[in-house]
C-alpha cells in the first residue's frame, strides 16, 4: 500500500480530478492545488464521451449510464439552406463540462482540494518534489502530477521548449438553453450530433446537460463549436486585441472580446450557416472564441513529476478526445504506480504507454482540422484538407476515438 506516499496534483480541472480520485482510491495521500480562487463548476462547454472515459469513471465507482449526459442516436450534416446533406447512425452520450466536473469533484474529499493556489516554482532533488505557491504556501511530495493545462507552469519550468503552436483558426463557442429555441430547431437540430461545412469552416453542435445538470427534455442546452480561419498576423491578432490595445496571443478572456467581433460572428452565421445553426448562434448570450493550438511534449515523465492531460498534449478539438485522453492518462499513471515500487520507474512506464498515444491523437486531430486552416503550407496539409472535406468523412471521424491500427 501507499499510505506513506504523498502525491500533489497541480490543477483541479477534469484531468487533475481524474488523477486525484484514482490515486486516492489506490491508497495515496493526495492533495489538489487549483490556481483559480473560485469554483470552476460553471465553466466549460460540451464533452463527447468515449469508452475509455467511461472506464475511468467506473474505476472510481462513479455513474456511467445515460444520467451522465444526453444520448443521441444519429449524426446529420446540413446544407446552407437547412436541408440534410447526409446522415449517419452513431449512438453517443454527450455531456457538459460542468456535469462531469460536479461528479468528479463530489467524489473527492473537499478538505483535500485547495483553491487559489497558483504555483510559483518547482524543484526536485531525487527524494522529494518541492513546490512554492504565490500565496507563500510551500508543500512537498513524493509525486507531483502536472494537470495544469495548456499553459502549464510545470511544463514551462521543466520543458521550456515545448510550447503550444497556433493552428491558423479559431473556434466560436457557446451554449443555448433548449427552451429558447424555435420549434423547427428543436425538431430538426436538437436530437442530433449535427455538422455544417461551409467552405474552409465547420460547425459542430449537439445537446448537453442544462443548468443544474438537467438532462430531461426541456431542461437541456445546445452546445456548438464553430471553426473559422483567422490568419495569425492579421485577423487573429486583431481579434485578440482588447479595447485597451493589449494583445492576448495565447487567447483573450471572453469578457474582453471586442463587441464588434461578436456582432460580425452573428452576421457571418446568418450568411454562411444553415438557418438552424444561425438561430443557435444568434440566441447564444455568451458567444466567445478560443484559438486552436497544437501541443506535443517530447517527454511526460521527469523524475518524480508526471505531465497529464493538456499539460502534456493538446489536440485540436475535432477528435473530441481531450477529456478522454486525460482520463486515460490518469488510469495509465495509477496502474504504473501500482506495478512499480520506484516512482521514477513507474513514471518511465507511464511515459512509454502514453507518449505515443498523445502524439497520435494530436496528429489525427491535425489531419481532421487541416480543412479549417487559414493557410495550407505543405502538400501534406493540402492532402489532409481534401480528405476531410466531405460530409461522410467528417461524420465518420469527428469526435470518434481514432484507431492506431
Amino acid at each position: 500500500m501507499n499510505e506513506s506516499r504523498k502525491a500533489i496534483v497541480v490543477g483541479g480541472s477534469l484531468g487533475g480530478l481524474f488523477a486525484a480520485n484514482l490515486l486516492l482510491r489506490a491508497g495515496w495521500d493526495v492533495h489538489v492545488h487549483e490556481r483559480v480562487a473560485d469554483e470552476l463548476e460553471g465553466r466549460g462547454a460540451g464533452i463527447v464521451t468515449h469508452p475509455e472515459l467511461m472506464d475511468a469513471l467506473a474505476a472510481m465507482g462513479l455513474p456511467t449510464d445515460d444520467a451522465i449526459g444526453v444520448s443521441v442516436q444519429e449524426r446529420v450534416t446540413l446544407a446552407q439552406d437547412g436541408s440534410v446533406l447526409g446522415r449517419r447512425a452513431m449512438p453517443q452520450v454527450l455531456t457538459a463540462w460542468g456535469r462531469l466536473y460536479s461528479i468528479l469533484k463530489s467524489a473527492f474529499p473537499a478538505d483535500r482540494y485547495h483553491n487559489g493556489r497558483e504555483l510559483a516554482s518547482i524543484e526536485q532533488d531525487g527524494s522529494a518534489v518541492k513546490l512554492v505557491f504565490r500565496d507563500g504556501f510551500r508543500d512537498q511530495a513524493d509525486l507531483v502530477v502536472a494537470a495544469d493545462g495548456l499553459r502549464s507552469t510545470i511544463r514551462k519550468a521543466l520543458l521550456p521548449d515545448a510550447n503550444p503552436v497556433y493552428a491558423g483558426y479559431v473556434a466560436w463557442r457557446g451554449l443555448v438553453d433548449e427552451s429558447v429555441l424555435s420549434e423547427r430547431v428543436r425538431k430538426e437540430l436538437f436530437p442530433y450530433f449535427a455538422f455544417g461545412i461551409p467552405p474552409c469552416e465547420q460547425m459542430i453542435a449537439y445537446p448537453v446537460a442544462g443548468q443544474h445538470n438537467g438532462v430531461e427534455p426541456g431542461r437541456r442546452r445546445f452546445n456548438f463549436v464553430w471553426y473559422r480561419p483567422a490568419d495569425e498576423a492579421t485577423t487573429f491578432r486583431d481579434m485578440v486585441t482588447d479595447a485597451n490595445g493589449r494583445v492576448w496571443m495565447d487567447g483573450i478572456p471572453p469578457p474582453l472580446i471586442r463587441p464588434e467581433f461578436v456582432t460580425q460572428a452573428r452576421q457571418a452565421a446568418r450568411d454562411v450557416l444553415a438557418p438552424q445553426f444561425a438561430e443557435v448562434v444568434e440566441k447564444t448570450e455568451n458567444l466567445f472564441f478560443q484559438p486552436i493550438f497544437d501541443l506535443e511534449s517530447p517527454r511526460i515523465a521527469l523524475g518524480q513529476v508526471a505531465l497529464l492531460g493538456d499539460a502534456a498534449f493538446v489536440a485540436r478539438p475535432h477528435c473530441g478526445m481531450g477529456v478522454t485522453k486525460a482520463a486515460g492518462d490518469a488510469m495509465a499513471l495509477v496502474d504504473a504506480l501500482t506495478r512499480h515500487a520506484s516512482i521514477p520507474d513507474a513514471l518511465a512506464d507511464y511515459e512509454a504507454q502514453r507518449l505515443g498515444t498523445g502524439a497520435f491523437i494530436v496528429g489525427h486531430a491535425r489531419a481532421l482540422g487541416a480543412y479549417m486552416q487559414a493557410q495550407l503550407r505543405t502538400a501534406e496539409e493540402r492532402e489532409m484538407a481534401e480528405r476531410y472535406r466531405t460530409p461522410e468523412a467528417i461524420m465518420r471521424e469527428t469526435a470518434v476515438a481514432p484507431s492506431r491500427h
